[in-house]
């Protein structure tokens, strides 16, 4: 048998990470902790792309949103230290100025450095350029804008202008420059010569005017620079003004609005004596009913007087329209029919001096002018819509509402058209305007609804016979 010394189980590896074992339980939270460490640095090699968050806020990504974050970090630094060192008095150096600053050091640096007189020239030479246009910027130009948008309101298809004026009130020329304009999407660029002391300069320019929506024109901006780009000084002038494009409507037959509402509720398409009260004397008119002559009136101021009466019936008409193109055979285009259509119903309606409601995606308007009603279905987006939830808005401003029109297309549902013309009482007159492109016009009664069916806003005249009861 043979006998020997028994070999030790090998320590831990020597070296600057050794970790000293003095127990079965030493040492773990030491291993733990190197672990972590290696498979967080896994994580950051093998990884997804990593976010940073930037003091402003920004949340950009590390590979394409550093560049972007580094410029716009440089660009505030030169803006606060141009603020700092120099109060603000050269903010209307551009980049390009800076720039060629900077190359003029560098160069007069290296001349020093290398004895290269040629260098000394260069930096000389745009030191003496920068002056140069710094000089020529100073003071600041002050320039008077005025801009006039007319009309403010229009129509589809009509011509509107812009008229700008650009006046020098101060007593130096004036260098040539521009004004810059927004309109809409697109930006007018309006070059303007050099001006003496009092001089103007006019101009204008179309605004197209293709389809319905709100325009903002402005504000006016100028640019005053000199040729080389070094300097540029721009001033804002006043707020943007909004122009209306009006959607298309359409002259309907006087008084075709259905159910009238007198001041005790009740409900008929009549006009009885019951309805029309005494309200002023007024000359008399061929035609008048001699019944209404006020004799003794007439023999007062020797001439013949009749009386002038005033109806106490009232009228309400309620629309609202599904602004939702998904519900329409040609999607945008007979969705803004809807709304034509409504225009033409509101406009009717307030022309025989009867009171309406609309409601067309987010915008309403109720008892107002004819101008405020089509600013109203201007400004109106199209999108989903909750059909209820109008009628319910209707209801609840209206509830003296006669005759309720929904202007939707042939995609909506019957039973959602049930729901929303539910929202009113039972004696309101409902009708359903369906703009339907293919089919053609008609006029059908339908559990208790009257259907109108038109393929273009032309033909909502001669299916106007629906807002009337049968």
């Amino acid at each position: 048998m043979t006998t020997g010394t028994p070999t030790p189980p090998p320590g831990p590896p020597r070296g600057r990470g050794r970790v000293r074992d003095d127990g079965p339980d030493q040492g773990r939270p030491e291993d733990a902790r190197l672990e972590q460490m290696a498979t967080s640095a896994r994580a950051r090699a093998t990884g997804p792309r990593r976010t940073v968050r930037l003091p402003g806020g920004r949340l950009l990504n590390a590979g394409r949103g550093a560049g972007r974050a580094v410029r716009h970090g440089a660009a505030a630094t030169d803006e606060r230290l141009r603020r700092r060192w120099f109060g603000g008095r050269l903010d209307h150096v551009t980049p390009l100025g800076w720039t060629l600053v900077g190359l003029a050091i560098l160069a007069w640096v290296l001349a020093v450095v290398l004895g290269w007189v040629e260098l000394a020239l260069v930096a000389a030479t745009l030191l003496a350029v920068v002056l140069l246009c710094i000089l020529i910027s100073l003071p600041a130009h002050r320039a008077d804008v005025e801009l006039v948008v007319d009309p403010l309101r229009a129509q589809i298809g009509d011509l509107a202008q812009a008229h700008v004026v650009l006046t020098n009130p101060s007593r130096r020329t004036m260098l040539p420059s521009l004004v810059r304009l927004p309109v809409g999407d697109d930006e007018q660029v309006i070059p303007v010569p050099l001006l003496r002391r009092g001089a103007q300069h006019r101009t204008a320019f179309p605004i197209d005017t293709p389809r319905r929506g709100v325009i903002p024109v402005g504000p006016a901006t100028t640019v005053q620079g000199d040729p080389l780009g070094i300097t540029r000084r721009t001033v804002t002038f006043g707020g943007a003004q909004h122009m209306h494009v009006h959607p298309r409507h359409i002259t309907l037959e006087s008084g075709a609005h259905g159910l009238l509402r007198d001041l005790e509720g009740e409900v008929t398409p009549e006009l009885s004596m019951a309805d029309i009260d005494f309200h002023a004397l007024r000359e008399y008119e061929p035609g008048d009913d001699r019944r209404y002559v006020h004799w003794r009136s007439s023999a007062k101021h020797d001439r013949l007087l009749v009386r002038q009466f005033q109806e106490t019936r009232r009228s309400h008409l309620g629309v609202v329209v599904d602004t939702d193109p998904a519900m329409y055979r040609h999607g945008e285009g007979d969705a803004e029919t809807a709304i034509a259509v409504a225009a033409s119903l509101m406009v009717q309606s307030i022309t025989d001096a009867q009171e309406a409601s609309v409601v067309c995606g987010e915008a309403f308007a109720t008892r107002t002018t004819i101008p405020l009603v089509l600013d109203a279905l201007t400004a109106a987006s199209l999108g989903r819509v909750d059909l209820v939830r109008g009628a319910r808005r209707v209801v609840q401003q209206a509830p003296d509402s006669s005759v309720a029109v929904l202007c939707t297309g042939p995609g909506r549902a019957f039973l959602e058209i049930q729901q929303c013309l539910g929202e009113f009482e039972t004696e309101v007159h409902k009708v359903v305007v369906v703009v339907d492109p293919v089919s053609d016009p008609s006029l059908r009664r339908l559990r208790g609804l009257s259907v109108l069916t038109i393929g273009e806003l032309a033909d909502l005249g001669s299916v106007t016979a629906g807002l009337v009861p049968a």
